[in-house]
């Protein structure tokens, strides 16, 4: 007989200090740290501990005994139970205030360099339906509430369309509004859900991993244009075409309505052929008269508007006077590449993904670029010194690396360039900060803009300036 697990404590009258990683709240208790989600600080609540370390302990609010005076009502009806949007029980102008502690943090703590004072994060102007694209995942077995289980209530069907819970990759909740993107998007997986059940079509079994309705991707850009990406789990092409058909007929405002079949375990498309039903096989973002095209596979920052605000801030940044050369590394779409082209000399840009690279350079084309070049292939093998005594030594750099940061080759090819200042992007603050220790040997940071991409989230975007040591 395996031994009993220890129950743990409730804790009466924990008052909430701040905010910690993740977007959780924090608490000292009996000098151990406790984490807490959707706390705010200043609330007093009794907390039930889940997990206990040596050094910390993680806890969930049981009743809120004396709310904090800057806690407010959240907007959305799943909030507490959906993994996103965890700060939307605090007020904007404090998330603000959490994200430029992130990255003074991760400076100071991480990188332990001399830098700037940070300047205060350039906050959002659309702070709710500001994402550009949501992907949502269809369930045989749709999330149940405690207050769904616990009323004894008979549930008819468990099939659902929504959001993975955090810590259950089978269960899904079941999403009636989203309040993260135009509500174009919310009425679009609620007719592919009704359409489904109505019809008696499968979804998808996370377990068994079968079932025809799969997961959905919607974009909405900044022009208007709308791209519906269906997958499916089952290669019942009679039951595509009509369901794919009613999504046409019902929306005629997608500009773009693609498929793929997804019989392997993962949920990736990025290997995937991507079929087209109807419209155009891209939609187009577009910034200061440029158009950028962007395909299905395409990564494109999700919040359109603060991204051209992001750009702006890089391309300030960049310093460029008109004759330099420019390396833009994690080119992705060629968006920063083509955005600071009119401005320099000449921009190579580099990018992993194949398919966006296709993009990056037709975008160049379609605005009429003629001093851009793009390579695809792994950073950390395209760039390479033969690479630069090729194609130049660059003036400045442009980095835009994913979440892992840059590979300590990538680091070793930047330090040996030494282009007078590299610009780093950045949507990790820990990553980034890791580089720039290893970039301290030859340069020093000038200047810290935290840009707010992602409101009632913890996510904050960093763009750091470095300059060469004389």
């Amino acid at each position: 007989m395996g031994r009993k697990k220890k129950e743990l404590p409730l804790i009466e009258g924990v008052e909430i200090t701040g905010v910690a990683a993740e977007g959780n709240a924090i608490a000292r208790v009996n000098d151990k740290v406790v984490f807490i989600p959707f706390g705010a600080p200043g609330d007093v609540a009794d907390v039930k501990i889940d997990r206990s370390k040596r050094s910390y302990a993680e806890g969930h609010i049981e009743r809120l005994v004396k709310p904090s005076e800057i806690r407010q009502e959240p907007r959305c009806e799943h909030f507490g139970t959906c993994g996103g949007c965890r700060w939307q029980h605090l007020p904007y102008d404090f998330q603000l205030q959490c994200k430029r502690q992130q990255v003074v943090d991760a400076l100071d703590r991480i990188a332990k360099i001399e830098h700037p004072e940070v300047k205060e994060t350039l906050g959002s102007e659309q702070i709710w339906d500001y994402r550009n694209k949501m992907e949502y995942t269809f369930s045989n077995r749709r999330w149940l509430t405690w207050e769904q289980v616990k009323s004894g209530a008979e549930v008819a069907y468990r099939d659902g369309a929504g959001f993975h819970i955090p810590g259950a990759f089978d269960k899904v909740l079941d999403i009636n509004r989203c309040h993260l993107q135009d509500d174009l998007g919310n009425r679009i997986r609620l007719f592919i859900k009704r359409y489904g059940i109505d019809n008696g079509l499968s979804f998808y079994d996370l377990r068994a991993q079968q079932g025809l309705l799969r997961t959905l991707m919607i974009r909405i850009a900044s022009t208007g244009e709308v791209m519906a990406v269906m997958v499916f789990g089952e290669d019942n092409q009679q039951e595509i075409t009509k369901l794919l058909d009613a999504v046409r007929e019902q929306f005629p405002e997608i500009t773009s309505l693609l498929y793929v079949v997804n019989l392997k375990v993962n949920d990736s498309i990025a290997d995937q052929e991507i079929l087209l039903h109807s419209g155009r096989e891209w939609i187009e973002e577009e910034m200061e008269g440029l158009r950028f095209r962007v395909g299905p596979k395409s990564f494109y920052q999700t919040n359109s508007r603060q991204a051209y605000r992001l750009y702006q801030v890089a391309r300030e940044q960049a310093d460029l006077k008109g004759d330099e050369l420019v390396y833009d590394l994690y080119t992705g779409t060629g968006t920063i590449a083509n955005f600071v082209a009119r401005h320099c000399r000449h921009v190579i840009g580099i990018e992993y993904v194949p398919e966006a690279i296709a993009d990056a350079k037709v975008n160049a084309e379609v605005n009429g670029l003629s001093n851009t070049e793009f390579y695809a292939g792994d950073m950390k093998d395209v760039l390479s010194s033969d690479f630069i005594a090729e194609h130049g030594r660059p003036d400045v750099m442009i980095v835009d690396p994913p979440r892992a940061g840059m590979h300590q080759d990538v680091v070793d090819v930047i330090l040996g360039a030494e282009p007078q200042r590299i610009v780093y992007v950045s949507c990790n603050p820990a990553t980034q900060a890791r580089d720039l220790a290893l970039l301290d040997c030859k340069y020093r940071v000038v200047n810290v803009q935290p840009v707010d991409m992602f409101p009632h989230t913890q996510h904050v975007e960093n763009v750091a300036t470095l300059v060469r040591r004389d």
